[in-house]
């Protein structure tokens, strides 16, 4: 009898636990889930992205917030660097005029339109992609396939943009 109370007392002590989850209002559950969330996009991005090897490092940014939702190991942008590539979108024929200034580089564009921006340097490049919600992006160096990278993060952008995001 005392075995049984006891597991029972450990039960209790495990759904207490996790009891403040099942409130979708607690403060503390929305961190959590985003936490989740970002941890789901992270391992997206390595899955979609980092693991055709032609990709060097990618991100996932909210447009309406200029929030960075995910991004690859090691992979920081700032606040205003979001923001920058984000307004690239606002003006393509300017962006393919000025190129992008990212990373310490000048990068030149080969393609700005509405929905996408490839610009490189040398022969390193960035590739993002808009979708209704989010902005993708990917970088590439000198030993990786530029249209790989491209092909990558135009194909996570669908993927995107078939589920309404």
């Amino acid at each position: 009898m005392s075995d049984t109370l006891e597991r029972i007392d450990k039960m209790k002590v495990m759904v207490n636990s996790v009891a403040h989850l099942v409130d979708m209002d607690n403060e503390e559950n929305k961190k959590y889930m985003d936490r989740v969330k970002m941890n789901q996009l992270q391992n997206l991005l390595h899955d979609a992205l980092i693991s055709t090897e032609h990709v060097k490092q990618c991100a996932i940014i909210r447009r309406k917030d200029s929030s960075l939702r995910a991004s690859s190991v090691g992979f920081n942008l700032n606040s205003e660097q979001i923001q920058k590539f984000i307004d690239a979108f606002k003006d393509p024929p300017r962006t393919r005029e000025e190129g992008i200034y990212f990373d310490n580089n000048n990068y030149k564009c080969v393609r700005a339109d509405k929905n996408s921006i490839y610009a490189k340097c040398d022969k390193i490049g960035v590739v993002m992609v808009k979708t209704i919600t989010l902005l993708i992006m990917g970088t590439y160096n000198e030993n990786m396939y530029p249209s790989v990278c491209v092909e990558a993060v135009e194909k996570l952008a669908d993927y995107f943009k078939e589920k309404g995001k």
